[in-house]
């Protein structure tokens, strides 16, 4: 269960996408060929894979934009490459994404690509681009020159360390001072075993074999590591430590307190890029403000999507928010939503495939009525919309007596049906605006309607929607049950 759960549905829908986040770090072309084996070479005992079809993506502090750029936010990275065909794709593949390369050429290094051969999911060989060794001063100057350009107005910078000649022990003490000067807080994912370089930053965020490595100590003996990575969290000057633990989740830890965020149960394909993904999100929760606590268990979830692909893919917005809704379910208030918010939330739903089913009506004093239009309403898709006329509405409606029930409790209690995925008021005459505004793939109606008589009935048909009527239930009804109360 998330801890802030309204808070966190608030940010990943609206406030995200206010954010902006820099990368630094180690930028690279992640490169695919799939393809079909039928035989083995007679020039070698090595498969022969016959290519189907090629791609790329932005790996590295790359994939750490990529990730923050699908999240909603805006993001800006800022490495070395090459000035060659490789920086072209790189650079033409995040503009396409949304987010902003900064990159530096550096004479005589190409940009780094990997080059993976695959049959179905299985990896067969990978092909390295890189050149090893320190870049002139004069190529780190203009590194730090471009950082501290970039630095003003950002919400969080991430400290993407791969290895490969970027975040050296003079680079990234620079990088940390300046932004924390500024009150930024600086999230770091390590490849070096000593991680003295990264003191000051907020939270280091290494992996199992990183952890291990920097502590000398076997990673089979996780009591032990813990506290070896409790006692790097005082000698850093970070505020926590941020450990991915594999198959058992990841870590928070400050001086004195633990917190294991256990890992989600997936089918694992690849996990490549998924301390990536663990880094953004991380990053985006605290450039949000929100507890760390809060900011590993969103984390959690996000690696247990990405793992879950082929290949360094970015976790997109809608899976995220996906994962969350049996969380949601359990949340009536995190359902009853304005229209804006509203939209947003269709989109996702959209783009994660699902079938988008509309009803509305006043729904004062809830009944068995009710209850099955709903329920039948939700059989005809995968996510149910309820929009509920305002109090105002329902008085000119209904007349001065009514509702019943206030606008605020009529939505509540609607939303607290398992059958319900989003409750909204309208105060309009009819829900009209709102269809058009949500477009949804069904529009559902109860009682003595015919579809054409349906408001929004001809334009959910224009886009290739459907509507359908649900029978009243017999003696059922709201009149009935004031007059009854009322003795008549």
């Amino acid at each position: 269960m998330i801890e802030q759960l309204h808070e966190v549905i608030q940010e990943i829908e609206v406030r995200w996408l206010t954010k902006r986040l820099l990368v630094v770090g180690d930028v690279m072309l992640d490169k695919y060929v799939w393809g079909e084996v039928g035989r083995i070479s007679p020039e070698a005992p090595v498969p022969v894979v016959r290519a189907t079809h090629q791609s790329q993506q932005p790996g590295g502090a790359a994939n750490v934009a990529m990730n923050i750029g699908r999240l909603g936010a805006r993001a800006e990275v800022i490495g070395f490459t090459g000035g060659d065909e490789d920086e072209r794709l790189l650079v033409e593949s995040l503009r396409a994404n949304g987010v902003s390369p900064k990159f530096i050429v550096s004479d005589g290094f190409p940009t780094i690509a990997k080059q993976r051969i695959l049959c179905g999911q299985q990896q067969m060989l990978r092909l390295d681009t890189e050149l090893a060794g320190a870049r002139s001063k004069s190529d780190y100057d203009r590194l730090i020159e471009s950082v501290l350009a970039h630095l003003p107005g950002c919400d969080a910078v991430v400290l993407s360390d791969y290895a490969k000649g970027v975040l050296t022990p003079e680079i990234c003490p620079a990088i940390i001072q300046a932004a924390r000067a500024l009150n930024i807080p600086v999230l770091v994912d390590p490849k070096t075993a000593d991680f003295s370089r990264y003191r000051g930053a907020t939270t280091v965020c290494p992996n199992l074999g990183e952890l291990s490595r920097a502590v000398h100590l076997d990673a089979h003996d996780m009591n032990a590591l813990l506290d070896a990575a409790e006692s790097l969290v005082r000698e850093l000057d970070v505020e926590f430590l941020t450990a991915t633990l594999g198959e058992k989740g990841i870590a928070l830890i400050r001086p004195g307190n633990r917190m294991l965020a256990p890992a989600v149960a997936r089918q694992v394909f690849d996990v490549s890029g998924a301390g990536d993904t663990v880094i953004s999100v991380l990053a985006l929760c605290l450039a949000s403000g929100l507890k760390p606590e809060t900011a590993v268990g969103l984390a959690n979830i996000a690696a247990g999507i990405v793992v879950g692909k082929i290949g360094t893919v970015p976790v997109e917005k809608h899976e995220l928010l996906a994962a969350l809704a049996p969380d949601i379910a359990l949340h009536a208030e995190d359902k009853v939503v304005g229209r804006e918010e509203l939209v947003q939330r269709v989109a996702l739903w959209k783009a994660n495939g699902e079938r988008v089913v509309f009803t509305n009506g006043c729904f004062d004093l809830l009944h068995i009525g009710h209850i099955t239009l709903l329920e039948q309403s939700r059989r005809f898709g995968d996510r149910l919309i309820v929009a509920i006329n305002s109090d105002a509405s329902v008085s000119e409606l209904k007349g001065p007596t009514r509702p019943i029930v206030r606008e605020n409790e009529r939505g509540r209690v609607l939303a607290a049906l398992a059958a319900v995925d989003a409750v909204v008021v309208f105060g309009e005459p009819t829900p009209l605006e709102l269809i058009c505004a949500t477009r949804p793939d069904v529009i559902v109606k109860g009682g003595d309607y015919v579809p054409d008589t349906v408001v929004g009935a001809s334009e959910v048909k224009s886009w290739g929607g459907q509507v359908k009527i649900v029978p009243t239930v017999a003696g059922f009804s709201t009149s009935g049950l004031i007059a009854k109360g009322a003795g008549k």
